[in-house]
């Protein structure tokens, strides 16, 4: 058991207090999210106190289906403790170990743990020398401010001050991912809440939605369909969103009702060929640095998606 490691887990818990949009109403959609939120804490909590080689297989005890949440909340304490005890990458060991599959969950997870302890995920990002995958650390962090810094982040529309170019791009996926956990994945409330932003942040904020609905879920048809008309213009961004977590997904072989309903529904796919997009879009990305390859890879998938209005980031 780490010293440090038992030192942060105060720093990491969550309770109902935290997040009051989860204690409010009952009902599927507040269970389901609500499962989702401990999960991830409760690996975090893991991952601060047990020894690295016994991580993996207290983690592969949770359900199929919540395992990639246990490996993002896996991320959060790697990430922290990395942060504190600099001569050890234990994140980067973990994706090229045993969390290999599971590497954007852990990157997305990794940034909300930096989140939490007020760092600036850039240098973390850089030092993981992933141009696609390792983007998913600005996610993560975005996801973190808007989840429980609503206010500041949504309400004000505050970006952190320490990001800029694209890094802020990927802050608004996450930032769009938060919402659908703190609008309690209502799709009239996502809509409002992200026309109250620049337009010119809109179309990320979408993708973050579509990230949420695919991958998280929590709703049934019907609000699929409605999240699909609401998304007017951004549709090719909401089906980006969609696509990645279906990849996500199938990569560890455990796609599931919830990214099934939402490939069919906003993409009009089955999730595995909402997959086999987002796979073969990794194929000879670029590595000049003119444009992230993370980015490249986000147009391929959308640019399948074609919608007759193109907004900004579209």
């Amino acid at each position: 058991m780490s010293v440090v490691g038992t030192l942060l887990r105060p720093v990491f818990e969550v309770t109902p207090t935290d997040v009051p949009v989860l204690t409010s109403a009952d009902g599927p959609t507040t269970e389901r999210l609500s499962k989702v939120v401990f999960t991830v804490t409760e690996c975090c909590e893991l991952s601060l106190v047990t020894r690295r080689d016994k991580l993996a297989a207290k983690l592969d005890a949770y359900p199929e289906e919540l395992l990639g949440f246990a490996y993002e909340g896996a991320g959060v304490g790697l990430a922290a403790l990395d942060d504190l005890l600099r001569w050890k990458q234990r994140t980067l060991a973990f994706v090229e170990g045993p969390a290999r599959d599971y590497i954007f969950a852990v990157y997305l997870g990794a940034g909300m743990g930096l989140a939490r302890l007020h760092r600036n995920p850039e240098p973390f990002r850089r030092k993981l020398d992933d141009p696609v995958m390792g983007w998913a650390v600005l996610d993560g962090y975005g996801f973190h401010e808007a989840f429980f810094a609503y206010r500041k982040h949504v309400q004000e529309r505050a970006t952190p001050r320490h990001l800029s170019g694209y890094g802020l791009r990927a802050f608004d996926h996450g930032v769009g991912r938060g919402l659908w956990f703190a609008t309690g994945a209502d799709p009239k409330r996502v809509h409002a809440t992200i026309d109250g932003f620049p337009s010119y942040r809109q179309g990320d904020l979408w993708a973050g939605i579509g990230l949420g609905c695919g991958y998280t879920g929590g709703v049934d048809e019907q609000a699929l369909e409605t999240l699909r008309a609401l998304a007017g213009r951004h549709l090719p961004r909401l089906a980006e969103g969609v696509v990645v977590a279906a990849r996500a997904r199938h990569q560890v072989g455990n796609p599931g009702d919830t990214v099934e309903l939402a490939s069919r529904v906003i993409c009009g796919l089955n999730s595995q060929e909402a997959a086999e997009i987002a796979r073969t879009a990794l194929d000879d990305l670029p590595t000049d640095d003119i444009e992230p390859a993370y980015e490249v890879w986000r147009q391929r998938i959308r640019s399948q998606f074609p919608h007759p209005s193109q907004g900004d980031h579209s």
